[in-house]
Order: structure tokens, then sequence, then C-alpha cells
């Protein structure tokens, strides 16, 4: 009995044993089987998806002086090196999101466990079982929506994917892919735009308090966005600093110091409309690189995308004339709109001409309705154009554009359509005339609400006499020099069977013996008129498309007063001519395009064609120099205070509707042209409607800012003379004495009839 006792006793010890060790090995046996499985059976990356995860960058725009002037993208990500993070960034991370982040190959067991206790008795405060590892390996192939087992399933995986991760790259790799992949709200994807978009600093000037407040983000981004929870945000910093105090990252008493800094923002969003040259950037994106992408392929086939591929694109521009040509722009526009709108508030039809009818005003609101976003909405919505017309007439709360900041205002969108025709535009660049880099673009007065691009996109604008240089170019070409004298009397061309006389725009210097000098100075229309004759409205065309003016013109006598119709892109090109020794180079504005990687895939070299011979060119810029020294442009030396050797040419158009300024310096050829976006809305005025004050001031203001900046070393001297000795007379100030006291108070002005 007592043998069969013990037997039973044994077996059911066996028996104990045997369940012990399965409750014991079961469980670590089911995970290491479903582990295998899932290894062996999911659809896990492979090491190519590994080494080369698929992350979506930005595309950044370059200025010369190799500031980033923008970027384009679907995701705001740029990716930095590890070692161009500051350690604060690295120590915050580490003590607070994974303190044995060097012991572990990818998962920490020992969190592990600690996370399994607090979720078994309910507890949060063991804290989470993510490595930064496992935490990257979700970032880099994102969950879908799971249920509990999907969810068990995919953690497996994070955890596989996480050991591969810490085979394939090494800690610090890790690390900044990580920060580089991680999304900070506001626009701010990656540690580089983080920095950039909360603070307006680099990865590597991070602070410890502002290296917290970005790590203290990694629990929630949302939850704790600075921009919208400012307490909630400096609380969860001040935890970060205490587990870098925790973990010897920083002493107890900084740490009690920098707690005690209030959370400071320097908050600068990134903002298509904001920045330096908006409307350059826009250029680039819709036209240049557009095309670039449509006539390029990747290596796989497929065309690049400047929303994800993260091209770097370097630019001649250069941030700090950038920054002068808007400032320039900015301070002068304001002031001429003051004066524009004293004659406005006289108009009974404002802002339009007094000689502007019902029925015309009607058809530019209703043509400025159709190009309209709103427009364009509602016709694609369905609606008929009575219902659009009404909807345009019903008011509604907007924000609208004015000099001293946006404003909230309630207006019909029809009205708001009259209120934006009044506002004075502008369009200027510069370039260097050697190399035809651009070096600024400003297409407009803001961005934002003004999105029509006057520099390159805005064609339709008559040039007034700034369109004479060229005119007098073909007469320096045939032998004629600065000094020859002409009578200034009427000239008749005879064109298509008809007689044109052009007349001037007063006689103040009708009859009178002129130099070709002082004829262009005073931009005198019976000279330019003889020109015309002598040599014929084909042979000008002929000149100005050799100095890279493409736009149409058509053949008639009249485009000596500056009928064409020409972009300030074009303008300024040509003007280069002259300066860069009678050889027109394309304006060029990107120099190379690289990939992400840094490999260039393409360089720019500009188009060059010699237009005319050194000499010739060098006698047109003295000829031009005269509109500076004694005619239109004199301003520049006695308003402007510029005694700089420096030529140019102003332009009028006829009611005023357009004023214009070349400007050339030895380094730089810039114009200029203000109007209002419709030829209708106008100065009455020709004091200050005139080109000499409607876009030469932009051009002075912009000079001085330029040569008061040292680093951008601008010659002070004048322009290099030919090698070749020139045996014309160019000193004309004994003929010029003659007519001093009767060009004292010319203002210029063109006169088509």
């Amino acid at each position: 009995m007592a043998a069969e006792k013990q037997k039973k006793e044994k077996l059911n010890l066996k028996k104990y044993v045997l369940w012990f060790w399965i409750l014991f090995f079961g469980p670590i046996a089911f995970l290491f089987l479903f582990v295998l499985g899932v290894r062996l059976f999911a659809d896990l990356p492979d090491t190519e998806e590994l080494q080369n995860p698929k992350t979506l960058l930005a595309t950044e725009i370059y200025s010369s002086d190799l500031k980033v002037l923008g970027k384009f993208y679907a995701e705001n990500r740029t990716n930095v090196k590890y070692k161009d993070i500051s350690p604060n960034v690295v120590n915050a991370l580490i003590a607070t999101e994974d303190a044995r982040f060097y012991e572990h190959s990818g998962i920490d067991i020992k969190a592990l466990g600690r996370a399994v206790a607090g979720a078994v008795t309910g507890s949060s405060s063991t804290g989470g079982g993510s490595t930064i590892t496992q935490q990257l390996a979700k970032m880099l192939f994102p969950r879908e929506d799971l249920n509990k087992f999907q969810l068990v399933i995919r953690k497996i995986k994070e955890w596989i994917i996480a050991t591969k991760l810490e085979r394939e790259y090494t800690k610090e790799e890790i690390i900044a892919l990580y920060l580089n992949k991680f999304d900070y709200v506001n626009n701010a994807v990656g540690i580089k735009s983080a920095a950039q978009i909360y603070f307006n600093t680099t990865p590597d000037s991070l602070k410890i308090e502002q290296a917290a407040m970005l790590v203290g983000m990694a629990k929630n981004p949302s939850y704790f966005n600075p921009n919208r929870f400012h307490d909630r945000a400096e609380g969860r910093r001040n935890t970060v600093l205490q587990q870098m105090k925790k973990y010897g990252y920083i002493t107890a008493e900084a740490c009690d110091s920098l707690q005690k800094i209030p959370l400071k923002l320097n908050f600068h969003p990134e903002d298509h409309n904001e920045g330096l040259a908006p409307y350059f950037r826009e250029y680039l994106r819709d036209v240049f690189l557009k095309k670039w992408c449509e006539e390029h392929r990747k290596p796989d086939g497929t065309k690049y995308d400047i929303y994800r591929d993260g091209l770097k694109i370097y630019t001649t521009l250069d941030s700090r004339m950038q920054q002068y040509a808007e400032e320039a722009v900015a301070e002068h526009l304001p002031v001429l709109q003051a004066q524009f709108e004293k004659e406005l508030a006289k108009k009974r039809n404002a802002p339009f001409a007094w000689n502007v009818n019902k029925e015309e005003i009607a058809d530019i609101l209703k043509q400025g309705m159709k190009r309209s976003e709103r427009y364009r909405i509602l016709k694609k919505a369905g609606m008929s154009m009575e219902q659009i017309e009404k909807n345009f007439n019903t008011p509604v709360a907007m924000t609208i554009f004015t000099w001293k900041g946006s404003k909230d205002t309630l207006m019909s969108p029809k009205d708001s359509i009259r209120y934006y025709k009044a506002f004075l535009q502008s369009g200027f660049m510069s370039m260097e005339p050697q190399t035809g880099y651009i070096k600024a673009w400003v297409g407009g007065i803001n961005h934002k609400f003004f999105q029509y691009d006057h520099v390159q996109i805005g064609h339709a604008r008559q040039v007034g006499s700034t369109f004479k240089p060229f005119v007098y170019a073909l007469a320096i070409q045939e032998g004629y020099s600065p000094c020859y004298r002409l009578p200034n009397v009427p000239t008749t061309i005879s064109y298509d069977g008809k007689d044109w006389t052009p007349s001037n725009s007063d006689d103040k210097l009708n009859g009178k013996m002129l130099t070709m000098q002082q004829a262009l100075a005073n931009s005198v229309n019976y000279i330019s008129a003889y020109f015309m004759k002598q040599f014929g409205p084909q042979a000008t065309v002929d000149l100005v498309r050799r100095m890279g003016i493409v736009a149409p013109i058509e053949a008639v006598p009249a485009i000596c007063l500056g009928t064409p119709e020409i972009s300030v892109f074009e303008m300024v090109g040509a003007n280069a001519t002259f300066a860069n020794k009678g050889t027109w180079i394309e304006p060029t504005f990107v120099t190379r395009i690289e990939d992400k990687n840094g490999k260039v895939l393409a360089d720019f070299v500009p188009k060059t064609e010699e237009v005319m011979s050194e000499e010739k060119a060098y006698i047109m810029i003295q000829l031009m120099k005269g509109v500076v020294q004694i005619g239109t442009g004199s301003r520049l030396r006695y308003r402007f205070k510029l005694n700089q050797p420096m030529a140019g040419k102003t332009g009028t158009t006829q009611n005023n509707s357009d004023g214009w300024f070349m400007g050339i310096t030895p380094d730089l050829v810039s114009g200029c042209w203000t109007g209002a976006e419709d030829r209708a809305v106008h100065f009455d005025n020709t004091l200050y409607g005139q080109g000499a004050e409607m876009a030469l001031p932009i051009w002075a203001k912009y000079m001085q800012k330029v040569y008061a900046d040292k680093t951008i070393k601008l010659t002070q001297g004048d322009f290099e003379k030919p090698s070749k000795k020139i045996d014309i007379e160019m000193d004309c100030s004994k003929y010029n004495k003659e007519l001093e006291s009767g060009i004292e108070n010319f203002n210029e002005t063109e006169d088509y009839n």
C-alpha cells in the first residue's frame, strides 16, 4: 500500500514538474515560434529598404552666399548628419527616451519587462518599453489601423526591424535617423526644420533648454505643441531637464537654473509667401524647375520630384542684395502710393482715370473677377454666371493688404477687386553684366496678396524711353559720336502709306542744336524719330533681338518712342550688353542642381553673343552717362547723393501708365518698372507719374544700400576703358553748357501722338 502510494506521489511529482516546465518555457517557446513565424512569413523590409529608407526630403534653394532662400516640399524635412546635431539634443533624447541606448541591441529587456509589469498592475509610472531604435522602426515603417491581434504582430515586427537596424547602422546614425525623421508639427519635420522654425537657429546651435523642449515633444508632439500649449510644453521641457539631471547629463544646479528660464520661442513658420525672394522662388518652382524635371530623369527612369527628392538648387541671387532690393521697393512704394491716393480722392471713378467710361470699368472688373481663384472655385462647383456675380457682390469677412499691415474688414469680393486695382506695383531686377548672374529679383509688393510677377511674367507693359538707347546704339555703330549735334526739329516718317510726325513733350528745347548726349539725356522725341528715319524700324528690331529681347515687337517707326511691351528681365539683360563690352550674356539665375547626396545633376552656363565692338559699347555708356549728369536722371546726384560713375535711362509711357528706370554701373545693371495693374489706373500728374519719380528712386535706394555694404565689395571706380584708342570726341561739356539754363527744370515725358 505504501509502495503504491509512493509510486503515485512520484507520478504526481513528475506531472507537477512537467506542468511547471510547460508553464515556464511554454510562453517562451510560443513567443520564439511566433516571432520566428512572423520573421519567416510576415512582410518585413529587406536590407535594401533598411539601408535606404524612403524619406520625403525638401528641395532647398540656396543663394550665392549659401543662405537658404526657401524650400519646396511635401514634408519640410532636410537631413543633417550626427556631427551637425548639438550634444544637448542627443543627451536629452537618451535621458528621456532610452537611458540604456548604448547598452542594448534594439530591444531593452529590462525596460520591456517594466512596461509589461506596468500594464499588468495598471501603473503608468513604470515608463514605456520602446527603445529609440524601436521608435525609429515605427516611424520608418508606420502602423496602419490595426486590431489587437494585428497590433501584437506589428509590435513583434518592430522588434525585429529594430534589431536589424542596429546591425545596419551605428548608434550615432540611428540617433540622426530618428531626429531627422521625427515630425515636430507646425510644418517642422526633422531636427533641422524644428530648430529653424521654433528657434530660428541650426541643430548644432541648440541650447540645453531648447533641446529639452524639442525632445519633450517626442512623447506627443500635438499635445506638447509649444505654439499652442505654451505652459504644457514648458512643463514637459522641465521633465526632460529633470531626466537629464537624473542620468548625469547636467548638474542639479544647472537643472534648477534652466527650469526657471521661461519658454521662449523665436517662431518662424515656413510660408511660401514669406522670406526673401518669394516671386523668384515661385518662378523657379512653377516655370524653371517644372520644365527641368520634365526633361530629366532619375537613374530608375522616373522624373525628379522637387517636393520629395531633396534636391539642392544653387542660385545666383545674393541674399544681401535681394534684401536691399526688397527694402528699396518697400520704402519707396508707400510714399508714392500716398501721393497717388491724393489724386484718387479727387476722381469720380477712382481708381480709374477720368477718361475711362463705365462700360470699360465694368469690363476691367469682370476680367479681374474671372482671373480670381474664387471665380475658378465657384465655376468648378457648377454655379451659373448669375449666381457667381451675386456671390461676388455679397459682403464677406476678409483680410486685405494695406501698407500699414494686413487689415480685417467686411467687403464684397467685387469691391476688393476694385480696391486692389488702386495699388501701384513694381518689378525690379539686378544682375552682373560680366557673368549674367541675377543678384536680386523683386516681382511685386507683397506675394501673399499680389502674386503676379512683374519681372519675368509681366511682358505686357510698354517700356517708354528706356527703348531709345537701342535706337541710339544703331547710330553709334554707324559712326555717330555722343557729341554729334543735330537740330531739334520735327521729323516726318512715311510708313505703310501714312505720314507720322511725333512731337516733343514740350517746346523748351525746340529748334536748338543738341548733341546726341543732350538729346538722349532729355529724352527728346524729335531726335529719336530722326534716327529711326535714318536706319528704319527693322534694323532696330534686329539689334534688340541680338541683345536677348524676344518679346513680340512690330517693326513700325513708333518703337523709337518706346511702344514695345518688354519685361524687366529682358530689358536688364539687353542693357547689360553695354556694360559687358558689347557682348550680350543671358541673364542666369541657377548655377547648378544637386541630388540629396550632393551629386551634381546639372550645371548652367549662360549663352553669349557679340553684338557690338568693345569701343562702341563704351561710347554707349558715355552717352547714357549724360542721363545722370545733365538729364532726367540727375536727381541721382543731387537728391540721392550717388556720385559714383553710372549711366542710365528713364522711361515714361503715355498717360503716365508706366514708369521705368535702367541703371548701369561697372558691377551691376539693374532695372525697375512701376505702375498699376491696369493701364487705366495711373497718375494724372506727370510730376509723380514719370519714370524719374516712379522707378528711379527704387534703383537709387537699392544702390545706396549696396554701396554702403562693404562686404559686397562693389567697385567705386569708373567703367573700364577699351584697350584700343577711341578717336572720337566724348567730352560734350563745351556743347552742354550752352543749354544748361534751358534744361534745369526739364521733366521727361513721351507723347505718341
